[in-house]
């Protein structure tokens, strides 16, 4: 809503009247400041409105003709978003001119009905602010979004594997080509796809991710490509597919290696070509999208069983990022964990002031962390739950008596793996509070090779909840 406003009009001009219809129009506390220079709205205040402020400039017909026309455009100088009005006894043309090409907004002729001139002027101000506040509050909003984004893609770590992989993100973001990732289960691609799109010069485009293996092959087509009205039963309307939403933007397609065969050729077509064809549809659609993808299958051994297309591997590795696991560096986890409890500190203030003692930093680093980035913060978000004080121990940790492999000696080959699977199965068993799927997941599986597995190794043991 509009607070201040200020009139400036020559020395000696009538007062009175357009005081009156300003203070009238405003609320009963706004500001209305009067003077008869720019130095006099200055000190005035006028300055602290920023750019909610009205000026009317009264240009008496008994000065110069250019007299209004040099105060509005100081005023316009020195106040560029305020809004300015010009206030005359007659509707002059060649007067109005000067003054719009000056910087004035609008015009306002004194006479019977100014009233409700300045009424209506002030009512489209206030509608104004209204909507510029409302745009200020969504650009904050999206800035405050953009930074949270680009700080999930921030790499964290300070090995020599760390700053090798940012210095390699960092060179390939800027060309715009296809970049395969690869690297175990909880690595953190989706993390190095995400500092990809930040780093490049798609960053103000969208990042769209999709999980190649959670939607089945029958969907697949329409969920990237979308479709047409009536392509398939349920199709009531259309629908833009992923492609088309990460045009001039990134597309993340993670665990490619699941993708099936015959979908493979599709997508070797618009890594290619650029192009695309929605289900149900008979023209073709272009995408600038890049495709940076991931995957935690070793794709030539696919691609020698026939399962994936060695044409699309080839078309993939513009450059290929292999995310190192945190066994390979384990100066790392030190600097992640206290990460992870940090984070986990400011989603719960009720967990501050919890640090890690010596003893629980040397136990996960004694740990293989199977799971990597993942599983470890899974860990120290489960020990500042589990605490009872303020630092964490080993006990909180609760990786105590874990199995790193199968025990050398105990038994034949057969046996031993035997035990390690039902020791594996247990784990995630538990990790995942008895949910089978989030089990299988955990030991990249799907659920029916992990129930297999748990009737095979775990007959009578503890049942799967999920």
């Amino acid at each position: 809503m509009l607070d201040r406003a200020a009139i400036l009009e020559p020395a000696g001009s009538p007062a009175g009247e357009l005081a009156a219809s300003l203070a009238d129009a405003l609320h009963p506390e706004a500001r209305v400041l009067h003077g008869d220079s720019l130095a006099a709205l200055e000190a005035g205040g006028a300055a602290d409105a920023a750019g909610e402020l009205l000026v009317v400039v009264h240009e008496d017909a008994r000065e110069g003709a250019s007299e209004g026309a040099d105060l509005i455009a100081a005023v316009r100088a020195r106040f560029p978003e305020a809004v300015i009005a010009l206030a005359t006894e007659q509707a002059d043309p060649g007067q109005m001119q000067r003054a719009v090409h000056a910087g004035a907004t609008d015009v306002l002729v004194l006479g019977p009905d100014l009233a409700d001139q300045v009424k209506l002027l002030v009512a489209k101000l206030d509608r104004l602010l209204e909507v510029v506040a409302r745009s200020r509050r969504l650009g904050e909003q999206n800035e405050r979004l953009s930074r949270s984004m680009q700080a999930r893609s921030r790499i964290v770590g300070s090995s020599p594997q760390v700053r090798r992989l940012v210095i390699q993100i960092e060179r390939v973001a800027r060309i715009p080509r296809p970049v395969l990732i690869v690297g175990e289960r909880g690595t953190g691609k989706e993390l190095v796809a995400r500092a990809i799109h930040f780093a490049s010069e798609q960053r103000d485009g969208s990042l769209v991710t999709i999980n190649c293996a959670a939607i089945g092959e029958s969907l697949l087509e329409s969920e990237l490509f979308g479709h047409e009205r009536g392509a398939f039963t349920g199709a009531d309307r259309k629908r833009r597919g992923q492609f088309d939403q990460a045009d001039g933007g990134t597309l993340f397609l993670d665990e490619i290696g699941n993708m099936p065969l015959a979908f493979q050729q599709k997508i070797l077509r618009v890594v290619e070509y650029g192009t695309f064809r929605p289900v149900g549809s008979s023209a073709e659609r272009k995408t600038s999208a890049r495709i940076v993808a991931a995957t935690n299958a070793d794709l030539k051994d696919r691609i020698a069983r026939g399962e994936f297309l060695g044409d699309l591997y080839d078309r993939l590795t513009f450059e290929t990022i292999d995310v190192p696991p945190l066994r390979e560096r384990p100066g790392d986890i030190e600097i992640l964990a206290q990460l992870f409890l940090d984070q986990f500190a400011d989603e719960i203030p009720a967990f501050r002031g919890k640090r890690l003692s010596a003893s629980a930093l040397e136990e996960l680093r004694g740990y293989a962390l199977p799971g990597n980035v993942r599983e470890l913060k899974n860990i120290i978000e489960r020990a500042a739950y589990r605490d009872t004080t303020n630092e964490i121990t080993p006990e909180d940790i609760g990786l105590l008596g874990a199995p790193a492999g199968p025990v050398p000696g105990a038994g034949g080959f057969k046996a031993q793996i035997a035990a390690f699977s039902r020791q594996l199965i247990e784990r995630a068993l538990q990790a995942s509070g008895g949910n089978g799927a989030e089990a299988a997941r955990r030991l990249d599986l799907t659920y029916d090779q992990f129930r297999h597995y748990l009737r095979k190794h775990l007959p009578g043991g503890p049942p799967d909840r999920g």
